[in-house]
């Protein structure tokens, strides 16, 4: 029993460890002072809508690639699916956006179910628990519910369905369907912000911002998703 144990120590190190140097190549080739400047952006807004042009099928492989580690290692969802929008527009980059982060969060449930199981259960269990009756009721559909509903930290979100022991098959196609409300809507508003930032070569102010349909129409079904979910979180998870 205890060299298993100690497999999956080493093993969860060794993803510490990946995680870090992720971490450290990202942040020592840009400073956060520096991708957050109009500048910045824009120069790089040129760069990735060349390579889409030149390339699409490098481009959508190389995104997807990211996406999968990036999701892998990290499990934060939006910033990827923001930047599909932004890079591929709203339908290529909701394609791209959903298969990349379904592949990705199932790989890191598959990764977190056999070395993270123990603590998963010890962190979370009291907490979720009185949803297993729902999850063994009708496993896909309310991982679907589970996945549209939201509400919890999309990286949190990824490990807590190890709890019911959902079966993989389910995972993947429950996040791929699920997730689509959520990803249309920001690839919609990175798509809406490309376009902005093409047509604007100082920052725009908030008032243009907010009265461009390309932002403003996707804040507002940011909005009725929020409100949708909050009546089904009320529903079924009462």
């Amino acid at each position: 029993m205890q060299k298993p144990k100690n497999i999956k120590i080493i093993i969860g190190l060794f993803y510490l460890i990946l995680l870090f140097i992720f971490l450290y190549f990202f942040f020592s080739k840009f400073t956060l002072e520096e991708i957050t400047t109009y500048k910045f952006i824009q120069t790089n807004r040129e760069y990735l809508i060349n390579l889409k042009e030149s390339n699409i099928i490098l481009a959508s492989f190389i995104f997807i690639t990211i996406t999968i580690i990036w999701i892998f290692l990290l499990g934060i969802g939006s910033p990827v699916v923001l930047s599909a929008g932004f890079i591929f527009g709203k339908w290529l980059g909701l394609l791209l956006a959903i298969s990349s982060l379904s592949i990705g969060a199932t790989l890191l449930y598959i990764f977190g179910n056999y070395f993270f199981k123990d603590i998963i259960k010890e962190k979370f269990w009291n907490k979720f628990k009185n949803l297993e009756a729902k999850f063994k009721k009708n496993e896909f559909i309310f991982f679907l519910i589970y996945r549209f509903v939201g509400g919890i930290p999309f990286q949190i979100a990824n490990l807590l369905p190890i709890l019911f022991k959902v079966r993989i098959k389910n995972y993947f196609f429950g996040t791929f369907i699920g997730i689509i409300p959520q990803a249309f809507i920001i690839t919609s508003l990175g798509s809406g912000i490309e376009k902005i930032i093409k047509n604007n070569a100082s920052v725009p102010s908030v008032f243009e911002l907010l009265t461009s349909s390309e932002i403003y129409l996707p804040i507002l079904g940011f909005i009725f998703l929020i409100i949708l979910t909050f009546i089904i979180k009320k529903t079924i998870y009462k």
